[in-house]
């Protein structure tokens, strides 16, 4: 029988261990990188479109609940979608890929008009207001390669937009640290469950939403005004 100094020093470790924990992650935390000019327009971009029409590309920059709400309230985008990419795992779910374990990212499908926004134009806003691409396989207070910064191109000229767009950011060093964003080509997209659609605007007085995601709805309104519109 287990007396009960054995399993008070279980205890005592179990502890222990988690308070180490957490301490190495509070260590890995940093504050947001800001970028230290307005964001440059990307010196490489595709025209706008002659025509109406939609295009998608899929993106991941962290918790999906803030990023999905910032590229809704941009013009041209005709819906933004939460979801989960870059992973092996079939249709996984939201516990699962929390785990960190299945290779999936949380991530957004967006679907715009290129007739009325470029993807320069996302890019603009994605690596500015919608998420810090300077943390490594975090976002805040969020830790684990499932809140990685990744770019998910549909195609060659997404490929080619982005990682020239990367290349000017960091020339220009416009953030004072490297960027980490990857470019991988989207292989498939899942859909979220339905409690994390629209979850900002179904839950804004959320403490997470009020304090990590309220103000990139205020940065997108403040730095991309032309870009910025309401529900």
């Amino acid at each position: 029988m287990q007396t009960p100094y054995i399993g008070r020093g279980i205890a005592l470790t179990i502890i222990f261990a988690l308070v180490a924990w957490t301490a190495i992650r509070a260590l890995g935390a940093r504050p947001p990188a800001a970028p230290n000019a307005p964001m440059p327009k990307p010196a490489v971009d595709a025209p706008l479109a002659d025509k109406k029409g939609e295009q998608s590309v899929v993106l991941a920059g962290g918790c999906f609940w803030g990023v999905q709400a910032v590229f809704q309230h941009i013009k041209g985008v005709k819906s933004a979608t939460s979801g989960y990419a870059g992973g092996f795992v079939n249709s996984p779910s939201y516990e699962s890929v929390s785990t960190g374990l299945t290779g999936h990212a949380e991530s957004i499908e967006i679907k715009y008009d290129p007739s009325k926004i470029t993807f320069g134009q996302l890019l603009m806003v994605y690596f500015s207001a919608a998420h810090d691409p300077t943390q490594l396989d975090r976002q805040g207070p969020d830790t684990g390669s499932q809140y990685r910064s990744a770019i998910f191109y549909k195609t060659e000229e997404q490929k080619r937009i982005a990682e020239a767009y990367i290349a000017q950011l960091d020339s220009a060093k416009v953030y004072n640290r490297p960027i980490v964003t990857k470019v991988a080509p989207l292989k498939a997209f899942y859909t979220a469950e339905n409690y994390h659609q629209d979850y900002l605007k179904n839950n804004p007085n959320n403490p997470y939403i009020v304090a990590c995601d309220l103000p990139k709805l205020a940065a997108l309104k403040k730095d991309f005004p032309t870009l910025y519109h309401d529900y």
